[in-house]
């Protein structure tokens, strides 16, 4: 992939660019094979592979520049601003809504936010495309209430010209730090749910709910974790740090009870949504603390998936696990680190399965599903 901001040395977010693909594969496919060695797992499956451009549905852009002329991008280390329309990460239709969104920016009168004089109202523009005939979110995220009159009054212009908008919002960050968004969110359209399909699976992305970057690889990733399931034929299912309900959502069927767990409780109204549309009666979804829920609770399922954030489950929720004691555990982790460390407080359990999703080319990050099953004799 070739990238003229790269060359000139003004964005290197892709730090493994000059690796060639087939290269960065293999030494991710090593790190992860490293980092499990002492757990020999039984069966690797091959990796997945990523587009190498235009794979991603969402840009997260710092407003700089000024109100007549804003700047889309991000900061250089030196301070100045960098324009990443240019992005060929980002999919081709995404260039004609940049070029729409800097003149409304204009209109509307939002100052972009000027971080050494902590002046200014706009901060940045998050947007995300579903694959479903490109719907658009639109997030502004603005230092104050001040210009919310005026962004109102300029949204209709906006919308003629982009009728792709399927959601939009308003945030409120106003603390001074580099932060993307704050607690308020305030609807600006009167849909707030971004549909998405993966896999025939209906979802949905509300303004303040985790999605993955890069669906194509996401909706592999899903559909192994189905398969996976499948085979287990379990009836009782957990999906801790379910976001969406991405994974419970294809693994359930209409006589497996599954209960999904996610603290951000936009998340959770998209999986139920989901769960309705489908006509799955026997789940549920509730707005709970992972850990908290799993330890308060006396029962355990056959299988526990569970999909943390980068810090992993932590001890608390492995010590747990380990003395209830499901037949198996799935794990998807997107930073195989604290996977194995997680794994190591896991003795009783022996890893069954592998699989690398290369959810982020050129950068050392990717995606992985693990699946554990425990051990009759409680020994490695």
């Amino acid at each position: 992939m070739h990238c003229a901001l790269y060359q000139a040395d003004r964005c290197r977010s892709c730090q493994w660019l000059e690796t060639p693909y087939p290269q960065q594969l293999s030494v991710k496919q090593s790190h992860l094979e490293q980092l499990l060695a002492e757990h020999a797992p039984a069966e690797w499956r091959e990796p997945v592979i990523s587009a190498q451009q235009g794979f991603r549905n969402k840009a997260k852009m710092v407003v700089s520049g000024s109100v007549e002329r804003p700047l889309l991008g991000m900061l250089h280390r030196d301070g100045t601003p960098v324009d990443l329309t240019a992005c060929p990460l980002y999919p081709a239709s995404f260039n004609a809504v940049f070029a729409q969104l800097k003149p409304f920016i204009a209109r509307a009168g939002l100052t972009p936010y000027n971080v050494a004089r902590k002046r200014g109202e706009l901060k940045y523009i998050l947007l995300t495309q579903s694959s479903q005939q490109g719907a658009l979110m639109l997030r502004f995220v603005l230092r104050s209430h001040n210009k919310l009159a005026q962004l109102k009054a300029a949204l209709p212009w906006l919308q003629q010209q982009l009728p792709q908008l399927s959601v939009i919002s308003a945030n409120i960050q106003p603390v001074h730090m580099a932060i993307m968004e704050g607690d308020e969110e305030i609807a600006l359209s009167d849909n707030q749910a971004l549909a998405e399909q993966l896999n025939h699976v209906p979802l949905f992305i509300r303004p303040q709910s985790f999605f993955q970057t890069n669906p194509l690889v996401a909706a592999e990733l899903y559909a192994s974790a189905r398969a996976w399931t499948s085979e287990l034929a379990v009836t009782q299912m957990w999906d801790l740090f379910c976001g969406v309900g991405g994974f419970g959502l294809h693994c359930a069927t209409p006589q497996m009870s599954l209960t999904g767990i996610e603290i951000s409780a936009e998340a959770i109204a998209c999986a139920r949504r989901s769960a309705e549309m489908m006509g799955l009666e026997k789940v549920q979804f509730a707005a709970l603390d992972s850990t908290q829920f799993a330890t308060a609770n006396g029962a355990v399922p056959e299988l526990v998936l569970v999909n943390p954030p980068r810090r992993g489950i932590g001890a608390e929720l492995c010590d747990y696990l380990s003395r209830m004691a499901p037949q198996h555990i799935l794990y998807s982790s997107c930073n195989a680190q604290t996977m194995a460390t997680d794994i190591a407080r896991l003795p009783n359990y022996r890893i069954e399965r592998v699989q690398l999703f290369d959810m982020f080319p050129h950068t050392a990050h990717y995606e992985v599903l693990t699946l554990l099953k425990r051990m009759a004799q409680g020994r490695r």
